[in-house]
């Protein structure tokens, strides 16, 4: 697809698109401005254009090459929102190399996605804590995000084993690292025991990890976090959403990196079609925007929000300080309200 921006019959400058079928990442192909109309802001007009154009065709997100040494495309790419997250060598027939860039076109369907500031986790087993850490930035925007920040999380919400590497972050361990720093929140679970240790094959450590949990669900339990053994699907989500809640939810990242694994990711917003999604990944397998305000489609999310053969379901809601999420043992609701105690303490 070429756009054309035109004036009394003299073409100003044009962009070219190209789109694949049943991909939701455009490509800006080639732009060109003509001599006299270069820094009227043209270009801009023409970006706009084709980011709405890319939209229109299913789109979420948009992908460039520009030159190493094109300081002005750099420059006007980068101010609209387009980010650098790779490169090509030897790209152009000069030899140049090229800089990859790419930009999330959701917020222009959904403003309020912005909210939540991204986080790439560190390491391949803190994606809890990078999700965690991204909720919290959101409801407490002075929170300054660091590796210190996020491998401390970790050692609070850590399983200590899981499968053959370091351990993953169960939600009651996550739930409770959020209670300590003074951030409410609420556990949907489906399932009573230790989440990850049918995935560890030792005895002793899966002894381990089934003692730690144990000792979490007392913490969580002292600190009177609501705990629900029910799933949280669509509409408990949506109600989490809508109250000012951020989820976190345990997924298998099969679907989005072809890796049977447990994954933490967080929900950025919602719509009528789409949840739309934070994903921390570390993945090689992924390109820059594409982890970021990520639209999946509603069903879709139900069947990934599960994990290995029991079909565990693991959802951990995160609340602004000074408010507090009650149980309600008699019909399992949840409502927030004002807490006019502190919510911070480390002995529960």
């Amino acid at each position: 697809m070429t756009l054309v921006s035109e004036q009394s019959a003299q073409q100003r400058g044009y962009i070219t698109l190209l789109f694949r079928a049943n991909v939701s990442i455009s490509r800006i192909y080639s732009i060109a401005t003509h001599p006299e109309w270069l820094g009227k802001g043209l270009a801009a007009g023409l970006l706009t254009a084709a980011e709405q154009a890319a939209l229109d065709f299913g789109c979420l997100t948009m992908h460039l090459e520009i030159r190493k040494d094109n300081v002005a495309s750099m420059r006007l790419f980068q101010h609209r929102g387009y980010t650098i997250f790779g490169e090509y060598k030897n790209y152009y027939d000069d030899g140049e190399d090229a800089f990859r860039l790419c930009k999330s076109l959701t917020q222009r369907l959904r403003p309020e996605l912005a909210r939540i500031q991204y986080y790439r986790q560190m390491l391949g087993f803190t994606c809890g804590p990078a999700c965690l850490m991204m909720a919290m930035k959101a409801l407490s925007p002075q929170l300054e995000l660091s590796r210190t920040l996020e491998l401390q999380l970790w050692r609070e919400a850590t399983t200590i084993f899981m499968m053959a590497g370091h351990g993953g972050c169960s939600p009651h361990g996550l739930a409770l690292a959020a209670y300590r720093h003074g951030f409410p929140s609420a556990i949907y679970v489906n399932e009573n025991g230790a989440l990850f240790d049918q995935s560890v094959r030792d005895q002793e450590k899966r002894a381990v990890i089934q003692i730690v949990h144990q000792d979490f669900v007392q913490q969580v339990a002292q600190c009177r976090i609501p705990t629900y053994f029910k799933p949280a699907g669509s509409a408990e989500l949506q109600k989490c959403l809508a109250v000012g809640g951020i989820p976190l939810v345990l997924i298998s990242a099969y679907r989005l990196t072809r890796e049977r694994v447990p994954h933490w990711v967080v929900i950025t917003g919602c719509d009528e079609h789409f949840f739309y999604i934070h994903d921390p990944s570390t993945s090689t397998t992924r390109d820059g925007d594409d982890c970021i305000n990520m639209a999946i489609a509603r069903k879709d999310f139900e069947r990934m929000a599960r994990y290995g053969k029991r079909g565990t379901k693991a959802v951990v809601v995160i609340y602004p300080p000074g408010l507090h999420a009650v149980a309600t043992a008699t019909n399992s609701t949840l409502t927030v309200s004002k807490n006019h105690q502190s919510t911070h303490s480390h002995d529960c």
